[in-house]
């Protein structure tokens, strides 16, 4: 049975534009109080058991994602046509922390689970093209123009995140949102 959370951070944003990266800055000044949810991570394991993958390679960074990406993303969304919350339910079912960061929400359904069911920040990671293309990204046309990509594209979160690699500012927006977890704890 999943904590009641006094904070649910979700973060989105573009391909390499730098979820991950900050997903884990923030579990390292958050520390004990931040269970990290992936929202793609009940989406891979269920997809890797119907076709016979290897789970954990779909869960990282690799080319071997990449191979199967276009029919996962297909796949994940005839699931999401029948139950839009079925993936953040799943991703949610064990959280035993009181804050939550959702490092990978990509579509307005799963913003709307979040912001109707908990105190919610929403955060969109943004980066520049030139800076995607410096960390690996290629535009691939069924993946970048799908929904998974651009669906919250024009979703208005509550803090846009700068990543283009200015590690100052990035800090400095961390440490805003560390400051509205931690006020959300002694409350």
């Amino acid at each position: 049975m999943a904590l009641q959370p006094v904070l649910v951070i979700v973060l989105c944003g573009k391909r390499k534009s730098g979820k991950d990266h900050v997903a884990e800055r923030l579990k390292l000044m958050l520390k004990d109080v931040l269970a990290v949810l992936q929202l793609s991570k009940p989406l891979k394991e269920q997809y890797a058991k119907e076709h016979g993958l290897d789970a954990e390679r779909l869960l990282d960074s690799s080319s071997y994602k990449e191979t199967y990406r276009r029919d996962m993303i297909r796949w994940g969304e005839e699931r999401r046509d029948r139950d839009p919350a079925h993936f953040c339910r799943l991703a949610t079912a064990e959280a035993d922390k009181p804050v939550w960061l959702v490092c990978d929400a990509r579509r307005p359904t799963d913003m709307d689970y979040f912001t109707s069911h908990y105190p919610t920040l929403t955060v969109k990671v943004c980066a520049s093209e030139d800076v995607r293309k410096e960390r690996g990204w290629v535009w691939t046309d069924g993946v970048d123009n799908a929904p998974s990509e651009c669906a919250l594209d024009d979703y208005s979160c509550q803090m846009l995140l700068s990543n283009n690699g200015d590690n100052v500012m990035l800090t400095q927006q961390l440490e805003q949102i560390c400051d509205l977890a931690f006020s959300k704890l002694k409350l």
